[in-house]
C-alpha cells in the first residue's frame, strides 16, 4: 500500500547493473511513495509510437543504428518532467547513464526551482553486487516458454532439472543471458556509468546499498534512505524559514 502521497519525495535516482535489481526496486519506491516510474526506454517508445516531433527525430536516428543522442533525450525527458503528475517526485530508471546528462539533470532542476521555489536535490541510490554474483544472477536464468515462470538454476531452480514444475515443459536460456553476451555488457556498464557515480560522490549525493541481499530487504533500506533524505531538505527548508 502506498504511503504518505501528500509529501514532496522528489527525484530519486537509481544506478546499479544489469541484474542488480534496479527495475525491480524502482517498481518497489514508484508504488510505496505513489510517485511514477520514469523509463527513458518507455518513454523513448512512447514518443515513436504517438508520431511526436521528437519520436520522428529519434525514430530516423534509431533506423540509422545510430544512438539517440543527448540532445534530443534532454527534450524527451524534460517534456515527461514537466508534466502535473510528477508533482511529488519520480523515480529515474536508465537516466543518467553519464556525466553530461546528470550535469543536465541538475540544471533541469535548478531550473524548476526557480520556476516552483522548491529546491529538489535528487536522492543518488547505488545498487552494489558483486561481480560474480550478478553473472550467476543472469546467465543463471531460465524460464517456461509455455506459462513464462523464471527459475535460476543457481538460486531458484526446477524441482527437475530444465523442466518447469508447473507443465514440464523444457526450460529455455535467452540469447543475451548467455555468458559470452553479459560480460561485455557488465564491462560497458562500468565503463559508462563509473563517472555517473563519481559525479554525484563528488557531491555528497551518493549512497551505495549492498543489493546482495532479499528484495523486501532491500527495499525497506532504500525506504529508509529516501525517508531520511526527505526529513533532512524538509529540516533545511525550516532552517532557512
Amino acid at each position: 500500500m502506498a504511503e504518505q502521497t501528500a509529501r514532496t519525495i522528489g527525484p530519486v535516482i537509481l544506478l546499479g547493473p544489469p541484474g542488480s535489481g534496479k527495475g525491480t526496486q524502482a517498481k518497489r519506491i514508484a508504488a510505496h511513495y505513489s510517485i511514477p516510474q520514469i523509463s527513458t526506454g518507455d518513454l523513448l517508445r512512447e514518443h515513436v509510437s504517438r508520431g511526436t516531433a521528437l519520436g520522428r527525430e529519434a525514430q530516423a536516428v534509431m533506423a540509422r543504428g545510430e544512438l539517440v543522442p543527448d540532445e534530443l533525450m534532454y527534450g524527451i525527458v524534460a517534456d515527461r518532467l514537466d508534466q502535473p503528475d510528477y508533482a511529488c517526485g519520480y523515480v529515474l530508471d536508465g537516466f543518467p547513464r553519464t556525466a553530461g546528462q546528470a550535469g543536465w539533470l541538475d540544471a533541469f532542476l535548478e531550473r524548476q526551482f526557480f520556476e516552483k521555489s522548491e529546491k529538489w536535490t535528487p536522492v543518488v541510490i547505488r545498487l552494489d553486487v558483486d561481480y560474480t554474483q550478478l553473472l550467476l544472477r543472469l546467465t543463471g536464468r531460465r524460464s517456461c516458454p509455455t506459462c513464462g515462470r523464471i527459475y535460476n538454476v543457481h538460486f531458484q531452480p526446477p524441482r527437475v532439472n530444465e523442466l518447469c514444475d508447473l507443465d514440464d515443459s523444457k526450460l529455455i536460456q535467452r540469447e543475451d543471458d548467455r555468458e559470452e553476451v553479459i560480460r561485455p555488457r557488465l564491462d560497458a556498464y562500468e565503463v559508462q556509468t563509473k563517472p555517473v557515480a563519481e559525479y554525484y560522490r563528488a557531491r555528497g549525493r551518493l549512497v551505495a546499498v549492498n543489493a546482495d541481499q532479499a528484495v523486501d530487504e532491500l527495499a525497506a533500506q532504500i525506504f529508509g534512505i529516501i525517508d531520511s533524505h526527505v526529513a533532512e531538505r524538509a529540516g533545511r527548508g525550516m532552517t532557512k524559514s
